[in-house]
């Protein structure tokens, strides 16, 4: 990720943190729903610069640490199949399955192959009309619109050897699960500005009325971040729930209406399992009925699903913010990127990747904020 110098200056990062200092008088717990926004945080080390008040936590925002693991076993099981290639990101290619990852997979035969975007599989599926070509669609509201394009593109082209394997997740809901959940800390979020731009951020507007939290959608650079944290915390100071915009240079409260129509008419909600959270109503989306011949999970028959195995892995605990990377015992011994437990530590948007990355391995848990 690219952060911009003018809102990376120091200056600006500093008087952003004194100003939020500045207005705290008590203690307060603000999740930022995007791993994207994890990685900076800690890169620059946005949460130590914040008073002692101020606790950050990392919630379920990495789309690749959330697909379910039954859906990475069928793709698995799709990429091991004769005349089949799973197109993929690359993030996904070593996400632990119930036995084995992709990338194993690959090793051991199976036709895997990354691409940049589903356009790059459709692509694929034109070129080589003897294959059946499997995209695996995984993301938030952010990349539904362009895997919408390519069922509508290859339906008017009639190229009926392209599927998706959906794996779709949508963010409110799963807000709002977090938010009713028993244990919850969570007292405002930081929104991410990637999905408003083509959602908008009105989507937010039930979680914070509903639910009596404060929303601000936010960037991706320090100063952005740090924005969105000051009027998070002057919105919980001043008692109001409402969803303010601090990423206005990208994100209209509309967003995107021409992508999310695309989206509307190619998709519909469904439920969804969140991988080490659980289930959520209405948190994914699958193809409408009359986009049925492009649903692999239709196309194909899949071996039976076998329960998992116990893990150690606490990673379903940091998706729901009730735990941090370094609290893991496993973390960064048994637990590292080339020999990963959970898709946290796999993912470039994850948080066990972030602490991993920028903080390594002693001294996590020990910094003193003033």
């Amino acid at each position: 990720m690219k952060y911009s110098r003018e809102y990376r200056d120091p200056k600006l990062v500093h008087s952003l943190a004194d100003e939020i200092r500045r207005i705290t008088t008590r203690p307060w717990t603000i999740m930022e729903v995007c791993g994207g926004q994890t990685h900076a945080i800690v890169r620059f080390g946005l949460d130590q610069l914040l008073p002692k008040e101020i606790e950050l936590v990392h919630g379920p925002g990495c789309p690749v640490c959330v697909t379910d693991v039954s859906l990475v076993d069928q793709a698995i099981e799709l990429a091991e199949r004769d005349g089949v290639v799973l197109c993929t990101f690359g993030d996904m290619s070593r996400v632990p399955g119930s036995e084995k990852d992709l990338l194993s997979a690959k090793a051991a035969g199976g036709n895997v192959k990354t691409v940049y975007s589903p356009m790059d599989a459709l692509q694929l599926a034109n070129e080589n009309p003897d294959l059946e070509v499997v995209f695996f669609a995984v993301g938030f509201e952010t990349t539904a619109p362009t895997t919408a394009l390519t069922v509508e593109r290859a339906r008017a082209a009639g190229i009926d050897n392209y599927s998706l394997l959906v794996a779709h997740v949508l963010v409110p809901p799963v807000m709002e699960a977090l938010l009713e959940s028993p244990g919850n800390r969570v007292q405002g979020f930081l929104a991410a500005g990637h999905v408003c731009t083509v959602t908008g951020y009105r989507i937010y507007e039930p979680v914070a009325s509903s639910h009596g939290v404060p929303v601000v959608v936010t960037g991706f650079e320090p100063a952005d971040i740090l924005k969105g944290v000051l009027e998070t915390v002057r919105l919980l100071e001043d008692g109001r729930a409402e969803v303010q915009n601090a990423y206005s240079r990208a994100v209209k409260r509309d967003g995107n209406p021409h992508a999310w129509s695309m989206v509307e008419r190619v998709f519909e909600v469904c439920d969804r399992s969140w991988r080490g959270i659980g289930t959520f109503p209405g948190s994914g989306l699958k193809l409408r009925g009359e986009y049925a011949a492009y649903d692999a999970g239709q196309r194909f028959t899949f071996h039976e699903q076998h329960d998992l195995k116990p893990s150690e892995c606490i990673s379903g605990l940091i998706l729901q913010g009730a735990k941090k990377p370094p609290e893991c015992p496993l973390f960064g011994t048994v637990c590292t990127p080339e020999s990963p437990l959970g898709a946290t530590m796999v993912s470039s948007e994850g948080a066990c990747a972030a602490y991993y990355l920028h903080r390594g391995v002693e001294g996590t848990q020990s910094v003193e904020r003033s």
